[in-house]
């Protein structure tokens, strides 16, 4: 009788291996939404077939790849997997944004040292219009937030420059992806801090707000610099050298209001 038994039981524990597992699904949940939140924009700092093999088969991969000439549009990770494109990274509280990021990387050299400074490879119109094209199918299946398309930068100001100051931020703003300080709210503003400049600890506090991982000593310190050098690259790429001003306190209070 117990060897019965035992044999019933391994004859069931067998059929249950190999028939699989049994769930319920009658009982559905609502209680969810998608695992991606943010897209983050880089440029690759190579060639297209440099960008292909190191994307594709080095320590770093992204979901797209946008060429340049032309503007093909490579799919290199499935969005249901985790691609290595973020590093640590922050971005409004959330941290390592590899697991809740699609990752799309644009073939741009970045810049160039010379003895006159930094040169700055722009990007071109076909890529432009292909990463247009490629964010409003990506935010139109996971209603991703205009404020959650941000920057190499934006999410590891210390460590990233990334997609950089040519990048058309304006412009993606202006159709729908991202977002961008209304001008004459930032004349008003600008008007009034260049009479008094507001303190370090105000600076630092407005960056965090906005979702930049920022310090929160008092004092103008590297990483605030770096911090602050990252915002004024994506919204005022024409002077991006970490240093407060009435532009950057302008531009950072109306950005705030905008975005509650």
């Amino acid at each position: 009788m117990k060897f019965s038994a035992l044999l019933i039981v391994f004859l069931a524990l067998l059929a249950g291996c190999t028939g699989g597992l049994r769930m319920d699904t009658s009982h559905p949940s609502v209680n969810h939404d998608s695992r991606v939140q943010f897209v983050v924009l880089h440029y690759t700092s190579t060639s297209l077939e440099r960008s292909l093999q190191l994307l594709t088969s080095g320590p770093v991969s992204s979901h797209y790849l946008i060429g340049d000439t032309p503007p093909t549009i490579f799919k290199l990770v499935d969005e249901n997997q985790r691609a290595w494109h973020a590093g640590e990274s922050q971005w409004k509280g959330r941290t390592w944004l590899n697991s809740s990021s699609i990752g799309i990387e644009i073939v741009n050299k970045g810049y160039r040292d010379t003895p006159n400074g930094r040169v700055w490879y722009p990007y071109t119109e076909g890529q432009v219009q292909s990463l247009i094209a490629l964010l409003k199918d990506i935010t139109t299946r996971y209603k991703i937030d205009a404020h959650n398309i941000i920057g190499h930068s934006d999410i590891a100001p210390l460590r990233k420059l990334d997609p950089g100051p040519l990048f058309p931020w304006k412009r993606l703003a202006e159709a729908g992806f991202g977002v961008w300080p209304e001008a004459q709210a930032v004349a008003r503003e600008q008007a009034l801090f260049a009479n008094a400049l507001p303190s370090i600890t105000w600076f630092q506090q407005q960056l965090a707000l906005l979702g930049y991982e920022t310090p929160q000593t008092g004092e103008l310190d590297v990483a605030t610099r770096h911090v602050l050098a990252a915002f004024q690259m994506h919204f005022r790429p024409a002077l991006f050298d970490g240093t407060p001003d009435a532009e950057s306190a302008a531009i950072l209070k109306v950005l705030n209001t905008q975005t509650r």
